[in-house]
This record gives structure tokens, C-alpha cells and sequence, in this order.
């Protein structure tokens, strides 16, 4: 069962965490890349604000971003901007997003999102928590995987085995902690590999922010993963 009300409060901290590290930075630093591909720390932070507005649009029922390019033509406007800008919309839009969040009622109700996915309302609190979680860590400013709180860490780890459970293009894997265990990848009758190490480092991997540093595989080599 997804407690969403306690999700709100996760994300509540995690952005407080997020801006106060934030705010350490000058505008020297804002365009800098990030440890994001092609995006800057501008771009992570005109991107969480936009998606803590997205899931305003969810939530109330409207399509998550406009159609075509337009997502990334607002994260191309927005990234440049001075830092004091950047902080105060990300603070805004996620106060914008609690608002809705609170207002709420029907969190049973199916919702859906970016490229026609659905889920159940009561995941969009854990959405939004994974988003700036992740991207806090994307900054490169001292926040990383095994900064993440221990909940996170293993429900996102949950979540994303389960997103690539039965993917055609994934081996059946075992991973595991040492303590925990989860499988993902396609239907077989014995797992092809077993990947094996901390948790922040499992997490790493499936998330795409490492390539399997810290992780041992045996079994088989460590599976590639589609893009998230």
C-alpha cells in the first residue's frame, strides 16, 4: 500500500535538503555541467520545478506536459536563469505541488503520465520524492547514492526491478544486497546473473547514474539496461 500522505512529508524534506545545499552555490556554478549528460545545474534545477508543476497537472486531471517538445523547451528557457531565480521556483512550484497534493481525494484513481504510462494516484507523491532524490544527487555538490535515506534507497530499488521486470531486452537477474534480494528482467526459469553489493550501489546501476562500480556479477556479465 502506498502511504501518500508520508510520501508528502519525504518530499517535503528532500526538497528542504535540496535547496539548502542549493543554496550554497553561486551563480558561478548554476552553468556548470552537472553529472547529467548535456545538462547543466540549471538544467536539473528548471527541471524539478517544471515537474513539480507536471504533477500538479496530474493531478488534476489535465496531460502532464504539453505535447511535442515543449517539456524540454521550458528546462532550455529556464536553465540560465540566476540562482535566487532557479531556488524560488523550485521552492514555489513545490509548494504549489503540496497544495494540490493535500487538496486531494481520489488517490485510488488511475492517473496518467509522460508517454501515456498510468499509474494509481497514491504513487505521485513517491514519483515526485524519486525526482528530487535522484537530482539532488545530479547536481555533484556533495549529495550522493549513499546519502540517500535507507527507505528510499530500497523501495526505488522495488520500483525500478519491477519496472524492468518481463523487458525482452533484460536478462533475468538476481540482485541483492547481501540481506535483501529482488529479480527483474524477462521471464526464465533460472536467473542468467546474480548482482551482488550495497544497496546504493544497486540502485546506482538500475537508475543509470553508475555503470556497476562497487557491484560484483556472477553468472554472466552485468546486464544492459534501457534508458529510463
Amino acid at each position: 500500500m502506498m502511504d501518500h500522505a508520508r510520501d508528502l512529508a519525504s518530499v517535503r524534506d528532500a526538497t528542504e535538503r535540496l535547496l539548502s545545499a542549493a543554496a550554497e552555490l553561486d551563480n558561478a556554478r548554476v552553468p556548470e555541467p552537472s553529472r547529467l549528460p548535456g545538462w547543466t545545474r540549471g538544467h536539473i534545477l528548471a527541471h524539478l520545478a517544471r515537474n513539480a508543476d507536471a504533477l500538479v497537472n496530474v493531478l488534476q486531471g489535465r496531460p502532464m506536459y504539453a505535447p511535442g517538445a515543449a517539456r524540454d523547451a521550458d528546462i532550455e528557457r529556464d536553465a540560465p536563469r540566476p540562482l535566487d531565480v532557479q531556488l524560488a521556483d523550485v521552492r514555489d512550484s513545490a509548494d504549489r505541488f503540496q497544495k494540490t497534493a493535500s487538496g486531494f481525494a481520489d488517490w485510488s484513481r488511475t492517473v496518467e503520465l509522460r508517454n501515456g504510462v498510468t499509474d494509481q494516484a497514491a504513487r505521485v507523491p513517491f514519483r515526485r520524492w524519486i525526482e528530487v532524490e535522484l537530482h539532488h544527487v545530479d547536481l555533484g555538490i556533495g549529495y550522493d547514492l549513499e546519502d540517500l535515506p535507507e527507505e528510499f534507497v530500497e523501495r526505488e530499488i522495488a520500483f525500478l526491478t519491477d519496472r524492468f521486470a518481463g523487458h525482452p531486452e533484460v536478462p533475468l537477474t538476481r540482485l541483492t544486497d547481501g540481506t535483501r534480494a529482488w529479480s527483474t528482467g524477462r521471464t526464465a526459469a533460472e536467473p542468467e546473473a546474480t548482482v551482488t553489493g550495497p544497496a546504493p550501489a544497486l540502485l546506482g546501476w538500475l537508475a543509470g547514474r553508475r555503470r556497476g562500480a562497487g557491484l560484483d556479477v556472477s553468472g554472466g556479465a552485468l546486464p544492459s539496461l534501457p534508458p529510463l
